[in-house]
């Protein structure tokens, strides 16, 4: 047992179901689910409301956690610190970074979250980012899912990350994201991330239309318009 509570957050990944056992048996207790729910932010928020404790683990619904993960040894966050946030594998370009991790997080942050696409991003608090690696960001299921993974990066990275990163790694992870092709459906990634670097060409000063990248409906369309065909003739 980890002496924190634990929620899953997924909408319609393949593989959430296995990955939420797994998840329960790493952590070694109960962990709560949250499915389904459109609105990014709404299902953000509505995770501080299935929890008892004011800290809790939180894991999207493609994360495959390290059977090794050491979970006993996990600190508190400190004062003044609204989320850590652990590495994992990207399967299909070989970056290890934040993107797709493991999370500890405050309820109260949460609940007092502002406006921002990357939604955590806009958390009240100071983000701390772990160079541990908790597990791989299995995101890469089916040739949508991957697709979406490189779009949505790519098209934030491109406008300019919301978590303070330079240009100049922003880039660089831009360029590892294009240039996917390890793992199943990695060429869908990396055309998700060219067409994530258009999108944002466009609409980068929109912030309406760049709120698209948390509609589902619109990226599946979007996606079926750009390479619908190909996906369903391979």
């Amino acid at each position: 047992m980890t002496g924190f509570e634990a929620v899953q957050l997924s909408y319609d990944e393949p593989l959430a179901s296995s990955l939420h056992t797994r998840l329960a048996r790493v952590l070694g207790g109960t962990v709560k689910r949250l499915h389904g729910v459109r609105g990014m932010r709404r299902a953000y928020r509505l995770t501080a409301e299935m929890v008892d404790t004011e800290t809790f683990f939180l894991a999207d619904g493609d994360f495959a956690i390290d059977p090794e993960f050491p979970t006993a040894s996990v600190e508190p966050l400190s004062e003044g610190v609204a989320m850590r946030v652990w590495q994992a594998v990207n399967p299909v370009n070989g970056l290890t970074y934040g993107y797709g991790g493991l999370k500890l997080i405050r309820r109260s942050a949460l609940r007092e979250m502002g406006q921002a696409v990357d939604v955590l991003a806009a958390l009240p608090g100071r983000v701390e980012f772990s160079r541990q690696t908790a597990g791989v960001t299995r995101f890469n299921q089916s040739p949508f899912h991957a697709w979406r993974a490189g779009f949505r990066e790519c098209a934030m990275l491109a406008r300019g990350s919301e978590y303070g990163m330079t240009d100049v790694s922003a880039q660089k992870r831009i360029a590892s994201w294009t240039a996917s092709r390890d793992g199943e459906f990695a060429t869908y990634s990396a055309a998700g991330a060219r067409d994530g670097v258009d999108f944002a060409k466009v609409a980068a000063r929109n912030p309406q239309h760049f709120e698209a990248l948390n509609d589902p409906p619109w990226l599946y369309q979007h996606f079926m318009t750009l390479h619908g065909e190909q996906a369903v003739t391979g």
